[in-house]
């Protein structure tokens, strides 16, 4: 019992490195979330140049502040990371193709997010184990 224990315990640098970068996804997104959601004028015209409307700018800004509250939630920081991960595909993307500029920042945070994710992924399993016992239905 004892070697289980030990073996799903992380080194303590592992664990405040892991907070270190969640905190930091946290205040990098929740500023570019509120500034989405507050209407920076850099941020209207970046996504008025996308064409998409500004209504994507409140939906990417209020999920960018979602993705944010959930990364620092310890037993849903997976599901965060995964959401932040999502958005920053999608940055990505459209710097590449329609906005210009670097898509270097968004490649770092999909980078950090994807870091979390992993650290986390015995999250994500167990959502997926549950999942597939319920498309299963009862065991008889």
């Amino acid at each position: 019992m004892s070697t289980i224990v030990a073996a799903s315990v992380q080194p303590r640098w592992k664990s405040v490195s892991l907070w270190i970068v969640r905190g930091l996804l946290a205040f990098v997104f929740l500023g570019a979330g509120g500034a989405k959601l507050y209407g920076v004028p850099l941020m209207v015209e970046e996504f008025g140049h996308m064409g998409l409307g500004q209504w994507f700018r409140y939906f990417t800004g209020s999920l960018e502040v979602l993705g944010a509250l959930l990364i620092l939630l310890p037993s849903l920081a997976a599901f965060g990371a995964l959401l932040l991960i999502c958005i920053m595909i999608g940055a990505t993307i459209m710097h590449l193709l329609v906005i210009g500029g670097s898509a270097v920042p968004a490649l770092v945070l999909l980078a950090l997010s994807a870091v979390v994710a992993i650290a986390k992924r015995e999250q994500i399993a167990a959502v997926l184990n549950l999942a597939e016992d319920a498309l299963r239905g009862p065991s008889r």
